[in-house]
């Protein structure tokens, strides 16, 4: 059954009852809108493709972040990085709007908004990634199955360019020789390995077998378990290394320290933009360069999922490709 009802001088509420699904009603303007409007629900539920818009137009974005954030975030790895993205999302003059009244241009908007602050376009993209998947989430598990999602149809920033940055002529040696005594370990390591800063900065004793020559990292970026062969030099590296006891990690470094002191051993060999991240593609290269290792097992190596992604990682000098093509054999 429905109803149009005159709720004031210039709104008119349609209200439809129908066995088998919940009451439904919505306020127009004039009654010959909201008179169409019933006219298509009751058209759609008498082909059972009706589906209820009422959860989507009660809730606005800040309040399912919230419930994101404490539904979601903590089934996930890292749950920080998450949960303070979408805090700052909250901040946003679009969180105060209804999910049912987001579309793509608002997605757009907001992307304009980032970038006129000098967001770049990896952080942008992460921020969509976050309203993508809570758009998806409260249409498969909170009954907003109405819901649209207006990310997927709003354009996204281009991917920033990957970093190239390599280690020229001499700077390995530069680095080596201001870095603390601590700290130089954790660099000659990451240059035999191609372990990412977290892998090293979690890597236990028990992970390591000197006697097989290998490292076993069960908590990647992948979520994959990778045994990680080790050079004659990482050995090295790791049997010079004092053991205790009570000793939490290998190098004794967190995460946060090793970027510290990346950053204080580049000041003082003055390498202008080099990161930590960069001696793991440095390491990449090096395998392509200077061993017999083919393309999937160095991708074993690395733990890159894909060959594109690996791809990404490996620069290799002009240089050396030359001298491969006169003849001469890799390493």
């Amino acid at each position: 059954m429905t109803t149009s009802q005159k709720r004031c001088l210039y709104q008119w509420e349609a209200r439809i009852r129908k066995r088998g699904y919940p009451t439904t009603c919505k306020t127009f303007n004039t009654r010959v809108e909201a008179e169409a409007w019933a006219k298509d629900v009751e058209t759609n539920m008498n082909k059972s493709l009706f589906v209820s818009a009422k959860e989507a137009e009660q809730y606005t974005l800040s309040e399912c972040l919230d419930r994101y954030i404490k539904e979601y975030i903590p089934r996930l790895k890292h749950p920080k990085r998450e949960t303070d993205r979408a805090r700052f999302l909250q901040k946003r003059t679009l969180a105060h709007r209804i999910m049912a009244t987001i579309r793509a241009k608002d997605i757009a908007d907001l992307r304009r908004e980032r970038e006129a602050e000098g967001a770049s376009g990896n952080t942008i993209r992460l921020d969509f990634a976050l309203l993508s998947k809570l758009f998806n989430y409260a249409r498969s598990d909170w009954g907003m199955e109405s819901l649209q999602n207006p990310v997927a149809l709003a354009a996204k920033p281009r991917p920033a360019k990957g970093r190239d940055r390599r280690l020229e002529d001499g700077e390995e040696e530069r680095l080596l020789a201001v870095a603390s005594p601590r700290f130089k370990p954790v660099i000659l390591f990451a240059l035999e390995t191609a372990m990412r800063r977290k892998e090293i900065a979690d890597l236990r004793w028990k992970c390591v077998n000197l006697g097989n020559r290998n490292v076993v990292l069960s908590e990647t970026k992948n979520s994959e378990t990778r045994t990680v062969p080790l050079s004659p030099r990482a050995l090295a590296v790791l049997r010079e290394l004092p053991r205790s006891i009570d000793q939490k990690s290998v190098f004794n470094f967190s995460e946060d320290q090793i970027t510290t002191a990346m950053k204080l051993a580049r000041k003082k060999a003055k390498l202008d933009d080099l990161r930590f991240h960069d001696l793991r593609h440095e390491a990449t290269s090096r395998f392509f360069e200077l061993t017999n290792l083919d393309v999937m097992e160095i991708k074993a190596v690395t733990g890159h999922k894909t060959l594109q992604m690996l791809a990404r990682y490996t620069h290799l000098r002009t240089a050396r490709l030359a001298d491969r093509l006169a003849g001469m054999k890799r390493g």
